[in-house]
């Protein structure tokens, strides 16, 4: 087995240190999430958005995901009108 050279873009390194903002990764999260995303938009986040944000940002968006449907079950069962 051979070992292969860097990656494309960089590395790790290289695009953990991005400066993208953490505000801008949770909005190109927020779109991943709706389903609709430009191909040009999604370039330019691959080239400006840090991965760690973009993990951390995806984490809290599955989990508020997540919450809001528990939550609406529980409105949903407990008001009546699922009864």
């Amino acid at each position: 087995m051979t070992r292969q050279g860097p990656a494309p873009g960089g590395g790790l390194r290289e695009a953990a240190a991005r400066k993208g903002s953490f505000a801008g990764t949770l909005k190109a999260v927020a779109w991943s999430f709706f389903g609709v995303r430009k191909s040009k938009d999604h370039a330019d986040d691959l080239a400006r958005l840090n991965p760690v944000h973009l993990i951390v940002a995806g984490l809290l968006a599955g989990v508020g995901f997540v919450v809001a449907l528990v939550f609406l079950v529980r409105w949903v069962v407990h008001s009546g009108v699922a009864a």
